[in-house]
């Protein structure tokens, strides 16, 4: 009898099958990120969503079994995920996606990192030894990491990287012009007083050129307390603000009563993809951001 080999399996011995890049994305943006660069190249998987504190997340068995099949991990860095990523790299015993390996990406390693600390000690909160990790409120970080995402993802599937080169080029064109359009519409942010509920957005305001004039916890990661609120609220007495800012993940508690006794509006932000009903991609996510502020100075 015959042997018969079917189309597909002719395919699959003939090398010319090529399965998806498994990515395992410690965030939205970065998930978002990926999509553009690899489309169906990829099995992207996003770890968290908008609406979870980066910081506080739990290393679930689901997360473990997702990062040991694996071949691409992308995540801030920075000690944004030190209390959970480390769990999930010991726990999946997938030696790809180690640090130092080419399958283990982090974004802030191709950015100006903000807040360095000249010290550390515990005693001053949840304060980052890199610099604060929250890069991607700022849109001009996209690119750079892009770049280098890009040529990472060449690296671990060569048989598609000119796909990905031309996927850079596309998405760098559209982002650069984009860019531009952001700006020009924030222009009346450049300069404008601003409080915030947690040292979430020194990479926006150094973009769009927002003044920060208080912070409503007492210490990174410390929720306030009324007593601080209090002294938040005779501090803009001294140095008014237009606004509170808030990430979407966070209590709205504690800018919703500075609203009420200092008589400024509250504007929660997406902070990342999927943050708000209008923030489903990364470019969404810029419109958005920038639509909230300028109506917070209405």
């Amino acid at each position: 009898m015959k042997k018969i080999l079917y189309p597909f399996l002719l395919l699959l011995f003939s090398g010319n099958v090529h399965a998806a890049l498994n990515i395992f994305a410690c965030e939205p943006e970065w998930a978002a990120l990926a999509q553009e660069l690899a489309a169906d190249k990829a099995s992207i998987y996003a770890a968290t969503t908008a609406l979870q504190d980066p910081h506080q997340i739990q290393a679930r068995p689901s997360l473990i079994a997702k990062a040991r099949r694996a071949q691409l991990i992308l995540c801030t860095g920075a000690e944004l995920e030190l209390g959970w990523l480390p769990v999930i790299l010991r726990e999946s015993a997938n030696p790809d996606i180690a640090p130092g390996k080419p399958g283990h990406f982090e974004a802030a390693n191709f950015v100006t990192m903000l807040e360095l600390p000249s010290h550390l000690d515990r005693a001053d909160g949840d304060v980052h030894a890199a610099g604060n990790p929250h890069i991607q409120t700022d849109a001009r970080n996209f690119l750079p990491i892009a770049k280098a995402l890009s040529a990472r993802l060449a690296e671990l599937d060569p048989g598609n990287a000119a796909f990905y080169q031309t996927r850079l080029q596309t998405f760098t064109l559209a982002w650069q012009a984009a860019l531009a359009r952001w700006e020009k519409q924030a222009a009346p942010l450049k300069g404008q007083p601003i409080l915030v509920q947690h040292l979430g957005f020194p990479y926006l305001n150094n973009w769009l050129g927002m003044k920060q004039v208080a912070v409503l916890e007492p210490k990174p990661g410390m929720e306030p307390s009324a007593a601080h609120l209090a002294r938040v609220l005779t501090q803009l007495q001294q140095s008014p603000a237009r606004m509170v800012i808030r990430a979407a993940y966070q209590d709205p508690k504690p800018s919703a009563w500075i609203t009420e006794h200092a008589h400024i509006p509250s504007v929660a932000l997406p902070f990342s993809v999927g943050g708000s009903d209008s923030a489903k991609n990364l470019f969404e996510l810029f419109d958005d951001t920038i639509t909230r502020l300028l109506a917070g100075l209405k």
